[in-house]
């Protein structure tokens, strides 16, 4: 009897665990508008979003201008400027972080100097996905965190973007934003100095 109980539990805890799995991108093939990093991430885009705690409440508030483009050889930049709204009544804090995307056989390879290891970048249908560690922090004193990102193309020129972070395999936040393209950087809610 207790054999089949702990057979039980073990199919339960197996079935739990694969509900919380991340889709394969590969599901999203049939999905539109087609997202493709050379597409998207061409020219100017503005981007804001909010910083979530594991219970839900807001951390943080940005509004960020990214500036993408791409080589003859296929290679993309997406140099991205991040104002942080933390404190009322205090200057937003500014964090820039530049992306470089290098063609691999299964879509890009992403590097950012924040980003220890480079990741694959993959895409099908209206889905862009990449899953990476985020060195987070001031010199001397860095975290690391797992992110599962995940961009959704919803409407032309205009992507939603879910990133989960987690710690030791716990989730301990997520950013959520959206990303639109625009003409130029005056169509972002940056600060005035800007």
């Amino acid at each position: 009897m207790a054999n089949k109980s702990l057979q039980g539990s073990v199919a339960f805890l197996l079935l739990t665990l694969s509900g919380c799995s991340t889709p394969a991108i590969e599901q999203q093939g049939w999905r539109q508008p087609r997202l493709t990093p050379q597409g998207f991430f061409d020219g100017t885009l503005c981007a804001d979003g909010v910083v979530n705690g594991f219970s839900g409440e807001q951390l943080r508030q940005f509004n960020a201008v990214i500036e993408a483009s791409w080589s003859a050889t296929g290679t993309g930049t997406l140099d991205e400027v991040f104002y942080f709204y933390d404190e009322p009544g205090k200057a937003p804090v500014r964090e820039p972080r530049v992306w470089t995307l290098n063609p691999a056989d299964d879509g890009y390879l992403a590097s950012a100097t924040d980003v220890p290891e480079p990741t694959l970048m993959r895409y099908a249908g209206n889905t862009i996905s990449m899953g990476y560690t985020l060195r987070y922090g001031e010199p001397g004193d860095t975290i690391d965190l797992s992110m599962d990102d995940r961009m959704y193309m919803v409407a032309e020129d205009l992507v939603v973007n879910e990133t989960t972070m987690t710690k030791f395999g716990i989730e301990v936040g997520q950013v959520l934003l959206v990303m639109r393209k625009v003409p130029d950087a005056s169509y972002c809610q940056l600060p005035a100095a800007e």
